[in-house]
């Protein structure tokens, strides 16, 4: 390689100049060694280790509480009393009872914590600067962030479900699922329809946490930022259990949570699931938005 075309020693490898290598450097390969070492970091924090930790544990004391006080079917309208009256049954609907009870509270938590730390906790500490001081970008940052938020999410998630899917099989009978509107499929079958379940329950996360983001580029204290996520969901879910506000329900971030029920039934009210979809793409767009505009033009290093 003539001298032409090596770059000096120290200076970044620009558009177009060949490194030390002979590869021009990859952005993909560079967000996804930033990604990695974000989910790792992430990962490895013992509150965060604590906090799969916790929602591992809550499918295991429901089950087991459940189990000794022998549900019987019982009366009563809604997926949540459906879940509890088919539990007896089969183990299987553990794992529909355990998010849709985790839901209300336990996992939005678990994303607030992640969430509100993700660039409140760097300002905070100061060390938002020096990852802002190395070339990647703030929109690469934020992106980064993002997606290790829904990854952590994800996580969550899965967590639960199989964990309450072995404790299911584990403590009730197991075998072919009946739906809630009366249909029996293959095991198999109520499998498949757990994993979608698990994966709107994941998006659903996914859209809370970009609201989390969005809140984070807000101030430089986590613990505030984690608090007025929380203050949004249990506000939001008291305004949706309220009657005479209704009309406003359907825009409100929690109240398609619990619309996977629609899996559980033949044929699939796919009219519930789009609009639920639709609700969390509409919020995440929105506020990742947000974040950007955000995160972008303002001193968030000072």
């Amino acid at each position: 390689m003539s001298a032409a075309s090596t770059p000096a020693a120290g200076a970044p490898a620009g558009p177009g100049v060949v490194t030390e290598a002979g590869r021009i450097p990859s952005p993909v390969r560079a967000f996804g060694r930033l990604f990695g070492a974000e989910l790792r970091l992430v990962l490895l924090r013992r509150r965060n280790l604590l906090l799969l930790a916790v929602t591992a544990v809550f499918p295991l004391i429901i089950g087991i509480a459940l189990r000794l006080s022998a549900p019987r079917p019982q009366g009563g309208n809604g997926a949540g009393v459906a879940f509890f009256n088919q539990l007896s049954g089969n183990g299987v609907f553990l794992t529909f009872i355990a998010l849709s009870t985790l839901l209300i509270l336990v996992l939005p938590v678990v994303v607030a914590v992640v969430a509100g730390d993700s660039v409140a906790g760097e300002a905070g500490y100061g060390t938002l600067r020096y990852l802002l001081a190395v070339p990647a970008g703030r929109t690469r940052l934020l992106a980064v962030k993002y997606g290790v938020i829904v990854t952590f999410g994800l996580c969550a998630t899965f967590i639960v479900s199989a964990v309450a899917l072995a404790a299911g099989a584990a403590l009730f009978p197991v075998g072919p699922v009946t739906l809630l509107s009366g249909t029996t499929v293959s095991l198999a079958a109520g499998l498949v329809r757990l994993l979608f379940v698990t994966l709107y329950v994941a998006v659903a996360m996914a859209a809370l946490g970009a609201v989390g983001l969005a809140i984070s580029t807000l101030t430089e204290h986590a613990i505030g930022a984690i608090a007025a996520i929380a203050i949004i969901v249990v506000t939001s879910e008291v305004v949706d259990s309220v009657p005479q506000l209704a009309a406003v329900g359907p825009y409100l971030p929690t109240h398609w949570w619990l619309s996977f029920d629609s899996l559980l039934r033949a044929p699939v009210d796919t009219s519930a699931l789009l609009h639920g979809l639709l609700s969390f793409a509409v919020y995440a767009l929105l506020f990742c938005s947000f974040a950007w505009a955000r995160f972008t033009s303002a001193d968030v290093t000072s």
